[in-house]
């Protein structure tokens, strides 16, 4: 009965996402906003139709949900931007992950370990949970029309590659945050790393080739019509991410590679009849997660945290991103205005909840670990996602001085 009314209810709620289109962009609120308070509504604090188990208590479904969105998501990523666009923004994107990523691990760990009062361990991971740029709530910021016509290019195409990239390269400082925890020793864990990260690499350049080479074939031999092609990719995506499972190697990684390597050997046509994949995960796809995680908030364990979760989420919002990117600006080469935009929509959503399920699945469930981070990615949630219209309007006035 839960599966057949989330179904139900996440398809009456994508009816209205499709009817009022581009409208939905311009106002202040984000389809992972919708799913979510309706969740809320739905679940025990309030009408109680549906009463699952709250997330501190029950994780199995999340990391598969989790996983196979955030595939198909950062798939949608890799073949949003033709391949020489996107090569032009590789010196700053190699600094958002080489430096701003762990800057924001560092910081979120801080700000756990001071507003909750925990030890090494849970603070480093919150800190490695919650530092990844999420692709699937950054996308409600970068596309659309209303996006194209008040973003820079440039500023668009830095948000989308880094959150796209980083969502597979947080692995590493996860499995680090795993290690200091207590699960196994550093140096396994870097070992590890080394391999999740190599393995992946290989494994999305070789599928993302083959890949392209199989479209390819097939309309040579005219056996391939748009509308295959159109979900191509996403299967590919699902493809590699199995693979990469049976492989151990970094299966969100090994997606964004494989979607990189598809868009350079493919030819244009391919890649741009992919982009509406990207619109239906954006819009769609994210209704049924949202809407479950709406029903699983664990409103007691955020009570028991009191003042100390409000002060965690404030620090994490306002500190996490915005100074580390203020402070980087000039390397980035970016201006005030574009920096402050960036700094604070710098989303946390499906691939915090990610890493949040793999870190109960690997130590087992830390309730007070669940609660904070759950709260983050909530609060997140509804921020960025009743901000993203008036942020964008915000930054076209200043730079450009038209209301």
């Amino acid at each position: 009965m839960l599966v057949d009314v989330l179904l139900v209810v996440a398809g009456a709620l994508g009816l209205l996402v499709a009817a009022l289109s581009e409208r939905l962009r311009r106002l202040p609120v984000s389809e992972p906003v919708l799913g979510l308070a309706v969740g809320v509504l739905l679940g025990p604090e309030l009408f109680g139709v549906l009463a699952p188990p709250p997330l501190t208590e029950d994780t199995t479904w999340l990391h598969t949900v989790t996983r196979l969105l955030l595939a198909v998501s950062v798939m949608a990523v890799a073949l949003r931007y033709p391949v020489g666009r996107a090569r032009a923004q590789w010196r700053p994107v190699l600094l958002l992950l080489a430096v701003v990523m762990p800057a924001m691990a560092l910081v979120t760990a801080g700000l756990a370990a001071w507003t909750l009062g925990v030890g090494l361990g849970a603070a480093a991971l919150l800190g490695a949970a919650l530092c990844p740029t999420d692709p699937v709530l950054a996308s409600s910021v970068v596309t659309g029309t209303p996006a194209e016509q008040d973003l820079p290019d440039r500023d668009r195409q830095l948000l989308s590659l880094e959150s796209g990239a980083n969502d597979g390269l947080a692995l590493p400082l996860v499995l680090l945050a795993v290690a200091i925890a207590g699960a196994g020793g550093v140096p396994a864990a870097l070992a590890e790393s080394l391999w999740q990260v190599a393995g992946a690499v290989l494994l999305g350049v070789a599928a993302g080739w083959l890949g392209a080479r199989a479209l390819r074939a097939g309309e040579e031999h005219g056996s391939t019509d748009p509308a295959p092609r159109l979900l191509f990719t996403a299967v590919l995506a699902l493809a590699v991410l199995g693979a990469a499972g049976l492989l151990h190697v970094d299966g969100i990684l090994a997606v964004f590679v494989a979607g990189l390597a598809f868009n350079a050997a493919a030819t244009g046509p391919d890649r741009t009849d992919d982009l509406p994949i990207d619109e239906a995960v954006n819009r769609f796809l994210v209704l049924p997660l949202f809407v479950g995680l709406g029903l699983v908030l664990p409103w007691a364990a955020w009570g028991e945290l009191g003042w100390r979760g409000v002060a965690l989420v404030v620090g994490v919002l306002l500190l996490r991103r915005l100074p580390v990117l203020w402070l980087l600006r000039r390397p980035l080469g970016l201006g005030r205005p574009d920096a402050v935009y960036l700094g604070w929509f710098g989303p946390i959503g499906v691939s915090a909840l990610f890493y949040l399920a793999l870190e109960a699945e690997r130590l087992g469930v830390d309730p007070v670990v669940l609660a904070a981070g759950s709260l983050v990615v909530a609060a997140s949630t509804v921020v960025h996602g009743t901000s993203a219209a008036p942020g964008r309007v915000l930054y076209r006035r200043v730079t450009t001085g038209r209301s």
